[in-house]
């Protein structure tokens, strides 16, 4: 683990806000009905605080959430010391942009994209940081053209660090968003990495940005393509069943939700990524030969989808 070299806190915290920035630019744009508020906070007791982002009920998103938090605190949650006990008891500053992209049309998958920063502090010791992040692509009704273009972007935001760098994190991204109790894939997957710190400072983090800069790529011809399918209303009651597999992942699995809500964050901020609407349905059948078969049979399997 290489922690040596001095992190340099507020440029990340300067290339994390303009990139929240543009993101919502880009998908209010898109929208072309409704923006986004802006919903500045603080925690309590001085320890750090954020800016959220909402485009609600718009013509094309149903709910876009772009989040920013800076956080500290004097003592690590479970979820951060649970793989790495030698930081227990360290003082943290953890900053991040996470954002979860909930379209009206089912055509249109929903998206996920995270990158993060962690520093952890210990009078007389080095600091340990690290950054982390990713996206992923959740559809409701496959299509191959969209899952070769986003992972083709997925791999382009990794070929400046090296071969085999879009395979390790696409593989982790597989592994990571998958919904054990249901024994499926969230989505189609993309990228995921974490305790990012092995190359330096600056290779790590001009990683993160490449990350970063590459969702808006990666999503926004997808969304342009499929805004203006038509849908039935069958196909949105199914969208809706599925949206319940994005509740039961981000509850129950996710680690930022789990840090968010065991650092005392902020509630409505950190659950934002739940969809506004969701149907559960006890033991649903699925039609044979149908395209909703299809995205567990051939859509919601791990595959190299630029082959």
């Amino acid at each position: 683990m290489n922690t040596t070299d001095t992190p340099d806190i507020e440029s990340v915290k300067t290339y994390l806000i303009n990139l929240q920035q543009k993101i919502c630019t880009a998908l209010a744009e898109e929208d072309g009905g409704k923006d986004f508020i802006v919903d500045k906070w603080d925690r309590e007791g001085g320890n750090g605080g954020g800016i959220t982002r909402v485009l609600s009920h718009g013509n094309v998103f149903e709910q876009a959430g772009v989040n920013f938090s800076h956080v500290t605190g004097d003592q690590l949650p479970a979820s951060a010391t649970a793989h790495r006990p030698e930081l227990t008891g360290r003082q943290f500053q953890a900053m991040g942009v996470s954002l979860v992209i909930h379209p009206k049309n089912p055509n249109i998958p929903t998206s996920h994209a995270n990158v993060r920063f962690f520093i952890a502090t210990k009078d007389n010791e080095d600091p340990v940081w690290w950054f982390g992040g990713g996206f992923d692509l959740t559809p409701y009704y496959g299509n191959e053209e969209d899952c070769i273009h986003w992972h083709n972007i997925a791999k382009k935001a990794c070929e400046p660090f090296g071969s085999g760098t879009y395979e390790k994190y696409k593989t982790w991204c597989d592994d990571y968003f998958y919904i054990k109790h249901r024994d499926e894939q969230r989505g189609i997957g993309g990228l995921f990495f974490d305790d990012l710190n092995e190359e330096g400072f600056e290779k790590s983090f001009s990683f993160m940005q490449s990350v970063g800069d590459h969702y808006i790529d990666a999503y926004l011809p997808i969304v342009q393509n499929r805004k203006n399918d038509p849908y039935t209303d069958a196909q949105r009651e199914f969208q809706l069943y599925r949206r319940g597999r994005y509740v039961e992942f981000n509850l129950v699995y996710d680690r930022g939700t789990l840090f968010g809500l065991q650092t005392g964050g902020r509630t409505e901020s950190i659950l934002m990524s739940l969809p506004p609407i969701v149907h559960f349905e006890y033991n649903k059948t699925i039609e044979k030969n149908s395209e909703e078969e299809k995205l567990y049979e051939y859509y919601l399997k791990p595959k190299d989808w630029l082959k």
